[in-house]
């Protein structure tokens, strides 16, 4: 290789290491210009969104558990703002009385059918049985005697001492007790210990009885509507007297957890993640409130909250994104349930 073509290679080297030389045709070099400064990474930005207040329990609309049955309401147990426990009775419908009826009925006749078991079960009680086996050796002691009678009847015939007639009613009168006496045996035996068939029929027919007491039950807890959980009556919709519709009787939350629920366009969704921090804007607070995103929706919809941009899309879709206000933020908005906010959620 001449000594040009090693000059030439060792420029190129040197341009390529970053000396910033750019080659002429003679083979001299000149300095470049400088290269363009690499861009900045882009500022990752957060989401914005519509959102609302809302218990953690959700707020649930309570109506007559009945289903179809329209019945109308008797006793309302519960008004606005009353704290309930979890199982307590907020409202009565009227058939109660009737059903509670049925109840009592059910449970007499489960009542009944117990101690008929028992008693088969048991058998006979001691005086019982000690009269049965008096009655037994009365029996004895007549069929005894009527056999002896039976038997002198029958040899005086021959000698024409005794008549037919007398010695005919004798064998007859041996033969009935004979069978009373069996009887009255078998009649023992059934008090000192009970048929297997017996109690099978006995214990069939208590747990049809308990069957039928607890369909009472559950038809008079029908009538009847209990809190699903622990939490405050935000509004009543039925007084009594009146029957109960599509609209419910009454709506229920746990306030001791709000949160917000917003509503995120189905592009923001790339840049959200579990435990973000967001800043809640609440209508005439001059605070904001610190949340995080505590879950993500499964499922995309129409968006629910209403924007009154009039550039915004009409059929635009979100999704529901779940987000824990702090202690400061959930005691501020206990008592603003459905209410409208504004969230900022940070990248």
């Amino acid at each position: 290789m001449t000594g040009r073509a090693r000059l030439l290679l060792g420029l190129a080297a040197l341009a390529l290491a970053g000396g910033g030389y750019a080659f002429l045709a003679n083979g001299s070099a000149q300095q470049a210009a400088p290269a363009p400064a690499a861009a900045a990474p882009a500022t990752p930005v957060g989401v914005g969104a519509l959102g609302r207040v809302e218990p953690a329990s959700r707020i649930r609309r309570l109506t007559q558990p009945g289903g179809m049955a329209v019945t109308r309401l008797d006793r309302l147990l519960v008004a606005e703002g009353d704290r309930v426990e979890h199982g307590q009775l907020l409202a009565e419908f009227a058939d109660a009385a009737q059903k509670d009826a049925a109840v009592a009925q059910a449970r007499a006749t489960v009542a009944e059918a117990e101690a008929s078991l028992a008693r088969i079960r048991a058998a006979g009680r001691p005086t019982e049985i000690e009269a049965q086996r008096a009655r037994i050796a009365a029996l004895v002691a007549q069929q005894e005697l009527a056999a002896r009678e039976a038997e002198r009847s029958e040899r005086l015939v021959p000698t024409g001492a005794g008549a037919v007639a007398a010695a005919d009613r004798n064998r007859a009168l041996a033969v009935r007790l004979a069978a009373e006496l069996r009887q009255a045996e078998a009649e023992l035996d059934s008090l000192l210990s009970s048929r297997p068939e017996d109690i099978a029929l006995a214990e069939a027919r208590l747990a049809a009885a308990r069957a039928a007491q607890a369909k009472a039950e559950a038809d008079a807890e029908l009538s009847r509507v209990r809190a699903p959980f622990a939490g405050t009556i935000l509004r009543v919709i039925a007084l009594p007297g009146d029957q109960v519709g599509n609209d419910g009787l009454m709506e229920i939350g746990d306030l001791s957890r709000m949160i917000i629920v917003a509503d995120v366009y189905e592009t923001d969704l790339p840049r959200l993640r579990e435990g973000a921090r967001a800043e809640i804007v609440v209508p005439g607070e001059p605070r904001r409130f610190e949340a995080t995103v505590g879950q993500i929706g499964w499922t995309v919809r129409r968006q629910t909250q209403a924007n009154t941009d009039p550039v915004a899309a009409v059929d635009s879709r979100t999704v529901e994104v779940r987000l824990l206000l702090d202690e400061a933020g959930s005691a501020a908005l206990r008592r603003r349930s459905n209410m409208q906010v504004q969230v900022a959620i940070r990248p």
